[in-house]
């Protein structure tokens, strides 16, 4: 995997931290990593984005990138028209990531909210970004009530226009998980019909990096470079 897109299904969910993870996993096993933010919104042009916050977390060997900030924490295209500033393309996104790739093993493409987040005044979201990398999709998912519909959802809306759904992550595991989100651990994979990657313990961001990074690919299954088991996990916290 060259390139993988990670999505979530809303904002707020622990997104950046599974792709800190993600990277974390891919710097220990010896690969360099880019970690793109196509658009950033919500943050001054003097506050770390989510790009850096990876970076800082993941460790030296991963290089952060953002192509476009705006200052208002809304929608990418509502943020740029509200500002003045101009709106990202998914072709100027996909040839970033493509350029990336020329130069490093593993380039993560972090979208802002879920799947369709527009981009632009046209109605681009991140899907089309995907679309023209040919890249799979990594999902990123809450752990409790509510989470199977738009899990469900955002794996359709990949489907329906031909991209690959490479898996779900739990973005924040509760310390203490209730009822819906002990079955959510089985009943995940089978709404969306796509494997269980990991689950990330919450408050995992405000680890010292250090901690972080030697912790990360024990939240990750061996397909995004770690050592966790879903099985296992499901097992620990029975429903």
């Amino acid at each position: 995997m060259g390139v993988v897109v990670v999505s979530g299904t809303g904002t707020e969910i622990g997104k950046t931290v599974v792709t800190s993870a993600v990277a974390a996993a891919a710097v220990a096993a010896g690969r360099t990593v880019a970690v793109l933010k196509p658009a950033q919104t919500g943050l001054g042009p003097d506050e770390p984005g989510d790009a850096a916050e990876a970076a800082r977390l993941a460790g030296p060997g991963v290089t952060p990138v953002e192509l476009a900030r705006y200052p208002e924490p809304l929608a990418p295209d509502t943020a740029a028209r509200r500002s003045g500033l101009a709106t990202l393309s998914p072709a100027a996104v996909a040839a970033a990531a493509e350029k990336l790739a020329a130069a490093y093993d593993l380039v993560l493409v972090e979208g802002a909210g879920g799947l369709l987040v527009r981009f632009d005044e046209a109605g681009h979201t991140l899907a089309d970004v995907a679309a023209l990398l040919a890249a799979p999709v990594l999902i990123v998912a809450p752990a409790g009530l509510g989470t199977l519909n738009s899990t469900a959802l955002t794996a359709e809306a990949l489907r329906a226009r031909g991209l690959s759904p490479l898996g779900v992550v739990v973005g924040s595991w509760p310390a203490e998980p209730d009822l819906a989100a002990r079955c959510n651990l089985a009943d995940l994979p089978a709404v969306s019909a796509t494997p269980l990657l990991g689950a990330v313990p919450e408050s995992s961001g405000r680890l010292a990096p250090d901690a972080f990074r030697a912790a990360a690919p024990g939240w990750l299954a061996p397909e995004l470079g770690g050592t966790w088991s879903a099985a296992e996990f499901t097992a620990r916290w029975p429903a």
